[in-house]
Parts: structure tokens; sequence; C-alpha cells
């Protein structure tokens, strides 16, 4: 089994907010991985050797500095409740609204959704932005979304 019913995981309150409330056709597309496909993704797209983002070490792409180009604030888009995605985000990502995302909490957890839902829910996403990823498929731009309201725009190695 590829994915797991959203009602599982012990924080899909973040897309049950009242006050940021989902459509049910972008809630449906908002997808938790496995455990076990969630491992393997993290393996393959992000780190081999640790498990959560506040362990990555410099010896791979993660922890490189040299992966990280900018930092920019997310944090005063989402309490102004803007909607959509900062513009500096969809623009530094330059990624079609069906490209398939990756948002990567951890090695276990890791939430599967294509990039239109995402820039329409992006708000909720950030209730779990504790070093999260957000990665494209097939795609080597980058975001890590960091609980203290900023976020590093980078690159990994290309696939």
């Amino acid at each position: 089994m590829n994915y797991i019913a959203l009602d599982e995981f012990k924080k899909a309150w973040v897309f049950r907010h009242k006050d940021l409330p989902i459509e049910e056709q972008d809630l449906a597309q908002i997808k938790l991985m496995s455990a076990a496909r969630s491992a393997t993704l993290w393996t393959t797209m992000v780190s081999k050797e640790k498990d959560h983002p506040d362990f990555f070490v410099s010896s791979e792409w993660t922890g490189d500095s040299k992966s990280w180009q900018e930092s920019v604030n997310w944090e005063a888009k989402w309490e102004a409740e803007e909607p959509e995605l900062p513009e500096v985000f969809t623009t530094f990502l330059g990624w079609e609204d069906n490209t398939t995302v990756y948002f990567c909490l951890s090695r276990e957890h890791v939430i599967e959704t294509r990039f239109d839902v995402f820039k329409r829910t992006w708000q909720n996403f950030m209730f779990l932005a504790d070093g999260s990823l957000l990665l494209g498929k097939k795609r080597d731009a980058v975001i890590q979304f960091l609980a203290d309201g900023s976020a590093k725009l980078g690159h990994r190695p290309k696939d």
C-alpha cells in the first residue's frame, strides 16, 4: 500500500483547520505516503543517513551550505492570511501546476500532492514547518520551511 488515510496521521488537523478550510477536491489530492514509501522517497531524494531535518549533516546535500542560495521569510505572508503561496516561492521553483510535489517531514512522514494544490493550501502545510522540505518530482529546486518563519531556497543534486 502506497498511501494511508490522511485521518490516520496524528497531525491531520492541519488540513481540517476551521480557519483555513480546504476544498474537498483539493483535500482528496493531499496524500500521506505509507511509512515504507516515505522511507524510500526520503532515502532517494533527501538523506541516506538522517531521519529528520534536525539531524542533517554537511556530508549530504541537505546539510551542505552550498545547496542553499537564499533565505526568505514566509511567516509574514502567512500571518497576513495571504491565500496564495508567496510569489518568491513560485518564481524560484518555476514548476507547472501539475508537478507532483512531496512535502517531507521525516523519513516516516511524506505528503504527496500536486503543486497547484500546495499553492492553494500552503498555509495549512506551514503548521508542519519544522525543517520540512518541499521537493518536486524530477525537479532539483527545493525549499526548506523552518519553524522560525524562514525558508531556505536551494537546489538538490539532480536525480
